[in-house]
């Protein structure tokens, strides 16, 4: 499929932002409220921070949830901010396991936005176990693919997996899953189908 170059962003504080607008919506409207957050303010943590929930609120309004993203993103930055926004420093300083938690107790961020926060913002490798990765790992064969958390605790990473490799590896299967594991499921017509197929028969062959 070629290198995804996924997650697109002039800045990291375009992902943070991103990730918390894309929740239970699509893309385009996200992708609608961040370039208004970006028109107004730049995504300047002090100009973010100054604005009032109401304003934050309009501003995000498209893509949906409205009030708790707002909240989110209020809490997302302060956190950043008290923290300087020190990517490398916070990471060198913490543990994933202790980064991940750290995360998951700011209101608004999920398993799935503290796992890309993990790979796209603080650059380690981390598995993302978002619906088309779930959609796709059940297809394979995997029984427990109902909840985020179902799926991630089967999957080890191997050794020699980069932060590189894992932001790579969430854009080729979230652009595997935009062709192939929409609502009308085509897994049957894709590559990948295929070559399952193929591996499948020489499993039995042996």
């Amino acid at each position: 499929m070629g290198p995804s170059g996924w997650w697109p962003a002039e800045d990291k504080r375009d992902i943070i932002v991103g990730a918390i607008l894309v929740q239970n919506t699509a893309w385009q409207n996200a992708d609608i409220s961040l370039n208004r957050l970006k028109h107004r303010t730049g995504l300047n943590p002090e100009a973010m921070l100054a604005l009032s929930q109401p304003e934050l609120i309009d501003l995000i309004k498209v893509s949906g949830f409205y009030r708790n993203k707002a909240k989110a993103i209020h809490n997302v930055f302060k956190w950043f901010n008290d923290r300087n926004w020190d990517y490398a420093g916070i990471a060198s300083r913490l543990s994933q396991p202790e980064l991940r938690k750290q995360l998951l107790e700011l209101p608004g961020v999920g398993q799935e936005t503290a796992d890309v926060y993990i790979v796209y913002i603080f650059d380690q490798p981390a598995f993302i176990a978002d619906s088309y990765t779930r959609r796709l790992f059940k297809h394979l064969g995997y029984q427990k693919t109902d909840t985020y958390q179902h799926l991630k605790q089967q999957i080890t990473l191997p050794s020699n997996f980069t932060y590189q490799i894992a932001q790579d590896f969430h854009g080729q299967l979230d652009e595997f899953g935009k062709q192939y594991l929409q609502r009308d499921d085509t897994f049957e017509d894709s590559f990948l189908a295929q070559k399952l197929a193929e591996y499948q028969q020489a499993q039995k062959r042996q």
